[in-house]
């Protein structure tokens, strides 16, 4: 089982043999004498890590339009980084599932029944994973890693500060995110400057798991209170959010991270600890968590509706989605309608209940489903399970190093599989604030790798 397990996620794959037959790697440092004789290539990969700063820093507060000129302008550096790269290329198992990842979008654009709305989309993803290649590469540095944590933990302060002044001040609500007729329907729900709170919710859930790990990985008392503050302010905007995806999201990425915190530090904690850190840990979050519940009403409606069904008009408007969405994938079930909101928003009308429209299948893995096919959600899937297996891999080997930052991988799967959660019942992942902090998330595991034998370019 656990040689199966190992082919599965590539526990042992080695990308020298691979990497040396490729185009990719023929074109790896084909221009670094030019590097070398340029001033500003010099700081090749402080000005990458500049440029990735801006995403995550100003995201929230710009148009997707700057966002996409952005990642256009990261696309091209890339480029020119990898031409005039001196060191191996940073490729390992997580690298080649979404290279095929992205062939798969490749040919289902080819299939689509909407060929130019898909190829739209398809540029979208491209310039997303060239992101992922980019930050991964640029992540190798200690220093340029810790610059774009503080980045993004920076940027997700200021929107949860303001999350948290419009739930004190109160702020007018864009559309009817509650159910009319339920108890909590007058209820604030706060939406920073994304626009929507389910957006908020997935946007704010790296923050707070990168703060967790802030504030074991800083080790000076002042930046340990900024790790605690962004922790709580960001918290506190995500439950004020009111996105019950958000909060279940939240609850998986600190069950995840506090368990594999205790693997970290377990081996230095007295015996009375390492019986029983976890059940005190999860016996206090739990007695909390029913509290919190007990003592307000509103929160007990609002979480009663999780299991109502199509009582809950927000339910009823999900499963009407979905149920549209499942027969989009029996009539395009291998390579599905091609990748994009354009294509979805183009083919779902024909297949959509009465006043039920939609921009996307409110569920990641339907939508990479509809979009991409059986085949894509397979390697989707695959993907997944490769990224969580290398970073508890990179987790271990850190721990064993003693090196710190294997607290920020910590962080990252946690995050991941939060976000995966909330992605069982929502789409907002695909919103570009969000789909950047998620490659974001999946290069800081993915740029950990290092070759057991350093490869020498075009030796």
């Amino acid at each position: 089982m656990k040689f199966i397990w190992g082919l599965i996620t590539f526990s042992s794959f080695s990308p020298e043999i691979w990497l040396k037959a490729s185009f990719y790697y023929r074109i790896v440092g084909l221009f670094r004498n030019w590097r070398q004789s340029s001033f500003l290539l010099r700081w090749g990969k402080t000005i990458g890590a500049l440029l990735i700063s801006l995403i995550l820093m100003f995201s929230p507060f710009v148009t997707t339009g700057v966002i996409g000129i952005w990642l256009i302008s990261i696309a091209m550096y890339w480029i020119i980084l990898i031409v005039s790269e001196r060191e191996q290329p940073v490729f390992n198992s997580i690298h080649l599932l979404v290279f095929l990842y992205w062939v798969i979008s490749a040919i289902a654009v080819i299939f689509s029944p909407v060929r130019d709305a898909a190829f739209s989309g398809f540029i979208k993803l491209t310039l997303y994973l060239i992101f992922f290649a980019c930050t991964s590469h640029i992540l190798r540095s200690p220093i340029l890693t810790n610059w774009l944590i503080l980045s993004t933990l920076g940027s997700g302060l200021l929107v949860g500060i303001y999350g948290v002044r419009q739930r004190l001040f109160g702020v007018e609500q864009l559309a009817t995110w509650n159910d009319p007729t339920a108890y909590f329907s007058n209820s604030i729900r706060v939406y920073s400057y994304l626009g929507n709170p389910n957006l908020l919710s997935a946007y704010i859930l790296p923050s707070i798991a990168l703060s967790m790990a802030a504030f074991f990985v800083w080790q000076k008392t002042l930046p340990k209170l900024l790790a605690l503050t962004i922790l709580l302010i960001n918290t506190f905007c995500l439950y004020f959010t009111g996105s019950r995806s958000g909060w279940i999201a939240l609850i998986i990425c600190l069950v995840i991270f506090s368990l594999l915190l205790f693997t970290w530090f377990k081996d230095e904690l007295p015996l009375f600890w390492r019986q029983w850190l976890l059940p005190i840990t999860f016996g206090t979050l739990i007695s909390f968590i029913f509290v919190l519940i007990a003592s307000n009403d509103i929160l007990q409606s609002r979480i009663m509706s999780i299991f109502i069904g199509r009582a809950d008009s927000s339910n009823n408007f999900r499963i009407n989605v979905w149920t549209s969405v499942v027969n989009m994938i029996k009539d395009y079930p291998f390579l599905g309608i091609g990748p994009g909101n354009d294509a979805f928003s183009k083919i779902y009308p024909l297949y959509m209940s009465p006043k039920y429209s939609a921009l996307s299948a409110y569920s990641v893995f339907l939508e990479t489903a509809v979009e991409m096919g059986l085949v894509g959600l397979s390697i989707f899937i695959w993907l997944i399970f490769t990224i969580i297996n290398q970073g508890i891999q990179k987790i271990n080997k850190l721990k064993n190093d003693k090196n710190s930052h294997g607290i920020w991988i910590i962080a990252a799967v946690a995050a991941i599989v939060g976000l995966l959660m909330q992605g069982l019942f929502d789409t907002v992942w695909y919103r570009p604030q969000v789909n950047t902090l998620w490659w974001f998330l999946v290069a800081l595991i993915a740029s950990q790798h290092k070759s057991k034998e350093k490869i020498n370019i075009h030796s």
